[in-house]
């Protein structure tokens, strides 16, 4: 057996792979060199022997990162989280290594990284990066991906943000309408469909039946909707006078441009500094999240909205799944809890209430000194 040669401070050993190539490593001990001297001229014969697969190729993280930009995120309608992902914290945490030198350890360090960030953020995180070493292993480079967990994160968050009542409705679409006859027709039509922002942005009125009281939702910002799938909503009578004289005045191919006459982008004025200002007209106070003052909505609770008063108003919950399309009724259950007659049939579960006749509450002094 070959023994490890000093390299400066640290350590080197040389051993001939299964293919008949020179290879070499470093390492910081002695030790730490002849174990691993061994272990590889070990794994040589085993994998002479037929009793080991030939080792993967030495790929670093980055050819991982190049492939994966390259040829999935071109796929995926979430390509550019990735890239960000990728960027902000995959890159940083592992840069030039070597796929086979990822374990349990490096994983740790990057979530340390992470311990400020929220879990679902550190959810995201953890998902891309399970992915990435999946394909690696699909692709030969690495032997067996190792285990990550992530942290839990609910399906969905029953606290989101939302114009909770009539009255609040009435101030948000009457400052909308100072904004303009567009920004009125946008934001009457988020709150009484749940279209999400790429869903308006990209509706056409060929879209739009208007015998039928159909709405058909094919289309998002950059292709399809977020499910894949084409679903149809009700054109409810609070919204069809609205869109009916929007047409009137409205000649163009889609129901809501840009001034120039462009689609609306992601970053576009109605879904952001112009909500901000209809918030303030309406006398729509900020509200405290997390220690912190922010908006009461952001344009994305408007479609929160909608689904929380097609609840309050007595409507059916696995209607209001296909209407938004979410794909599990699981994340639809989050409203489920402003039905008006949510608990009605459960008061008398355990029977009738118990005594000779109705209780009465009295407050009782508090206790001083």
């Amino acid at each position: 057996m070959a023994r490890p040669i000093k390299h400066g401070q640290k350590w080197r050993i040389r051993w001939i792979d299964e293919k008949g190539e020179r290879r070499s490593a470093v390492y910081d001990t002695r030790p730490l060199a002849m174990r691993a001297q061994r272990a590889r001229e070990h794994e040589v014969d085993e994998v002479k022997q037929g009793l080991r697969a030939p080792a993967p190729p030495d790929m670093k993280f980055t050819d991982l990162e190049d492939y994966w930009i390259k040829h999935r995120v071109p796929q995926k309608r979430s390509g550019q989280n990735d890239i960000s992902i990728i960027k902000k914290h995959l890159h940083p945490a592992f840069r030039n290594r070597r796929l086979r030198d990822l374990g349990v350890h490096a994983v740790d360090a990057l979530v340390a990284t992470l311990a400020t960030k929220h879990r679902k953020t550190v959810a995201n995180v953890l998902t891309l990066l399970i992915s990435m070493l999946n394909a690696a292993v699909e692709l030969g480079w690495l032997l067996k991906a190792p285990r990550i967990r992530k942290p839990k994160v609910k399906t969905a968050d029953a606290d989101f943000r939302y114009l909770r009542t009539k009255e609040q409705l009435a101030l948000f679409l009457g400052a909308a309408r100072s904004e303009g006859d567009h920004i009125h027709a946008l934001y009457a039509t988020a709150i009484h469909t749940g279209l999400r922002a790429g869903e308006l942005a990209a509706l056409r009125w060929d879209d739009v039946d208007f015998s039928r009281r159909i709405i058909t939702v094919s289309k998002s910002f950059d292709g399809p909707t977020k499910s894949g799938v084409v679903r149809h909503v009700p054109l409810v009578d609070a919204l069809l006078p609205t869109l009916a004289a929007w047409k009137l005045r409205g000649p163009g191919v889609r129901l809501f441009t840009s001034e120039r006459g462009t689609m609306l982008g992601k970053s576009a004025r109605p879904f952001q500094e112009v909500l901000h200002r209809v918030l303030k007209g309406a006398g729509i106070a900020e509200v405290e999240r997390n220690g912190k003052m922010v908006r009461a909505i952001t344009f994305h609770g408007l479609r929160h909205t909608f689904a929380s008063h097609w609840v309050m108003a007595g409507g059916d919950i696995f209607k209001l799944q296909r209407i938004l399309g979410h794909q599990s009724v699981a994340m639809t259950m989050r409203y489920a809890h402003l039905a008006p007659d949510a608990f009605a049939g459960d008061l008398a579960r355990f029977g009738p209430a118990q005594g000779t006749g109705p209780g009465v509450v009295i407050e009782l002094p508090r206790r001083t000194g």
